[in-house]
């Protein structure tokens, strides 16, 4: 099946009238070309090499890796109308292996009748099995079709390493918030594709709650202006504000969820037009526009409060700001980047098994992904504030940055010298090492700093946790050195 196909050319001249099968907002607003594609300027920005294989018409074959709305499938079809090579399109999802295969033939022959190449476009391609991705290999080496594949999964756990091995590998990243609001505005203002005729308002402040909500998906970000508008013409004028163009379409795909009453709306002077506010977002997607800003001051006041409520050893308190992050919006990694930079900061060797937490919750978050890795994160936030609290080693830290910064290279004492070479040795290099394991408990009374900090202390572990242990080893072990050095 061709992904790309018209639709409207199977319509009656009725139902094109109509328009009973308008598609929605979100294939409407699809870019024709590379000029209005919208982020991925890593790939596609001036003189990249995405871009200028695409405009040259010269691309190898290519996998497309990124979360869902982030742009593979539309690249595919600005592809599919500048090549001038034969382009086909199919989906993992509802394509088997015979349909594949007659493909490969057709791509042979057309290759032999006139030497032209074929594109083929898999959609999910990770839904392919083994056997499957191996139909394409033979046809991609010799290189009678160049295959385009794009898929959500790590290709380098969905894709055979044959095929991935022929294929370069472009990774499209989720949009930013301000890029969701560039589509969502040209959607707004769109006279022919978008709601432009309709002068319909938005508040900005709703215009960047779907930007944040939508988790840099632009498909989802359509799909609820979508709502939106249809919700909003619906309770304004029913008919007359929708016209004849979207009615029929854009009634069947309003959710039963979305009726709020005139309540939630604001009605503009002119019939035609609709004002959509936060309210009415927060009620179609059933989420609150909880106050926070990513990159404002609320975004720093509750990571704040998240860190000094785990440092005050406040279970309760973290799992509220841990949540409310979440609930906000923020990125799951950030959060946990923070708790692992707590877990050396305020914890340390008090409690070695914090960091692991926090490592381990980042892996269950991003093996099985929210909601439920949600959990592993509020785990880990209630693990860190109960854990002995310890700041030794970020002091550790400061104070060897100070000795650092005020006597700069000092020259490593040359009985730790590495020694690998005659002329290193005879220079003294390593001469006059004591190997430990060849003492007694491993033990040896030796200068380990450089000369001009010998007898320097710089880490003092507190007796909380762990570190009681490690204080204990620390006074034996100097008590040992001092044994030796009177016995010398």
């Amino acid at each position: 099946m061709n992904l790309f196909e018209d639709k409207q050319s199977s319509l009656t001249p009725e139902e094109k009238t109509n328009n009973y099968a308008s598609p929605p907002l979100a294939e409407r607003m699809r870019p024709q070309n590379l000029d209005s594609f919208v982020g991925q300027e890593h790939l596609v920005g001036s003189g990249k090499v995405l871009r200028q294989l695409i405009e040259q018409d010269s691309l190898p074959s290519i996998i497309f890796w990124g979360p869902p709305g982030s742009g593979k499938t539309t690249l595919a079809r600005i592809i599919a109308q500048r090549t001038k090579s034969r382009f086909i399109s199919y989906s993992a999802v509802i394509s088997g292996i015979k349909q594949i295969k007659d493909v490969m033939e057709v791509a042979v022959y057309e290759q032999k009748k006139s030497n032209k190449k074929t594109i083929l476009f898999i959609d999910e391609i990770h839904r392919f099995n083994k056997a499957q991705q191996d139909a394409f290999l033979p046809y991609v080496e010799n290189g009678t079709i160049i295959l385009i594949g794009a898929t959500t999964e790590n290709p380098s756990f969905e894709v055979i390493s044959a095929l991935l091995s022929r294929c370069k590998v472009f990774i499209l990243n989720k949009l930013e918030p301000g890029e969701i609001v560039i589509l969502l505005k040209r959607a707004l203002y769109d006279k022919s594709k978008g709601y432009g005729e309709y002068e319909i308002k938005i508040e900005e402040d709703a215009i960047a709650f779907i930007s944040n909500c939508c988790d840099g998906d632009s498909r989802i970000a359509y799909n609820i202006l979508e709502l939106a508008v249809n919700s909003t013409m619906q309770a304004n004028e029913p008919a007359a504000a929708m016209g004849q163009k979207y009615k029929k379409s854009a009634i069947n795909r309003i959710e039963k969820n979305t009726h709020t009453g005139g309540k939630l709306l604001k009605k503009s002077k002119n019939k035609n037009s609709a004002v959509i506010n936060i309210a009415l977002i927060e009620n179609i997607i059933q989420k609150k526009a909880l106050l926070y800003d990513k990159n404002g001051e609320e975004h720093f006041n509750i990571i704040s409060a998240l860190h000094k409520s785990m440092r005050g050893s406040d279970p309760d308190a973290s799992a509220y700001w841990a949540a409310r992050m979440i609930e906000s919006g923020e990125d799951p990694l950030y959060i946990l980047r923070r708790m692992a930079r707590f877990a050396s900061e305020d914890i340390g060797l008090a409690d070695p098994h914090a960091m692991s937490i926090v490592i381990a919750a980042k892996n269950t978050f991003e093996f099985i992904g929210p909601p439920e890795g949600n959990l592993a994160i509020l785990e880990a936030a209630i693990y860190l504030s109960l854990a002995p609290k310890s700041n030794a080693l970020y002091k550790t830290l400061n104070l060897v940055q100070q000795d650092i910064e005020k006597y700069q290279s000092l020259p490593v004492p040359y009985h730790i010298r590495n020694a690998p070479t005659k002329l290193m040795k005879d220079t003294g290099y390593s001469k006059g090492y004591k190997y430990p394991h060849d003492f007694r408990n491993a033990i040896v009374s030796q200068q380990f700093m450089p000369d001009k900090l010998s007898g320097k202390k710089y880490y003092n572990p507190t007796g909380r946790g762990f570190e009681k242990e490690l204080k204990s080893r620390i006074e034996k072990i100097s008590n040992l050195k001092n044994e030796i050095e009177k016995n010398k």
